[in-house]
């Protein structure tokens, strides 16, 4: 069986703000596939550690009507026009992804990174085009308060890993993808 390769440009059917959905042909020897994703601009999380706590944000989040317990992070670009533009580039993203880290450890958590570590790669799938990006947080320096844009409502909190579990447990932590780096960050790191 040979692999899917693309053959010919692809085509947007559908743009919001935020998500795109994109098709295009490819061919896999004379076999001809319509492939569909839905694509948007991927986003960071940021793995911080102190005295054997994580820090958190409690955010409420509209989608849910509920608060919920994340690690900070966000966007690592603010509309789909910079995230195309971005593409058309054919630059690596890591090198945003960083920057947007760093702005989001500011942003929401009201921290100032100084270093940070690329530990993670969280994909969505593959009709999916949502990767998050997991940063651990190896320097920083506590800010006085928090840079939140308009409507955001979230509070940072030092959590111990035993608060968390049951964050987990009692499903009050709701990111799937950041349940399973999370716990595989505190496996891998001797926490668990």
């Amino acid at each position: 069986m040979e692999k899917l390769v693309p053959d010919g440009p692809e085509q947007v059917v559908y743009e919001g703000k935020i998500f795109e959905v994109v098709k295009q042909l490819f061919k896999a020897g004379d076999k001809e596939v319509m492939f569909e994703i839905a694509r948007r601009s991927p986003g960071t999380r940021l793995i911080v550690v102190k005295d054997d706590k994580l820090l958190l944000v409690k955010e409420f989040r509209t989608e849910l009507d509920d608060y919920d317990y994340r690690l900070p992070g966000g966007k690592v670009f603010n509309t789909l026009e910079q995230y195309r533009e971005f593409l058309s580039k054919g630059e690596d993203v890591m090198s945003y992804a960083e920057k947007a880290a760093i702005a989001e450890g500011k942003e929401e958590a009201g921290i100032a990174i100084k270093k940070l570590t690329h530990f993670k790669t969280a994909v969505a799938g593959a009709t999916v085009k949502w990767d998050l990006f997991y940063f651990v947080v190896e320097e920083f320096e506590e800010l006085s308060e928090q840079s939140l844009e308009v409507g955001e409502v979230i509070h940072p909190e030092w959590v111990s890993i035993d608060e968390i579990k049951k964050l987990i447990i009692d499903g009050k932590m709701k990111e799937d993808r950041t349940i399973g780096v999370l716990s595989k960050y505190l496996i891998v790191n001797e926490f668990w």
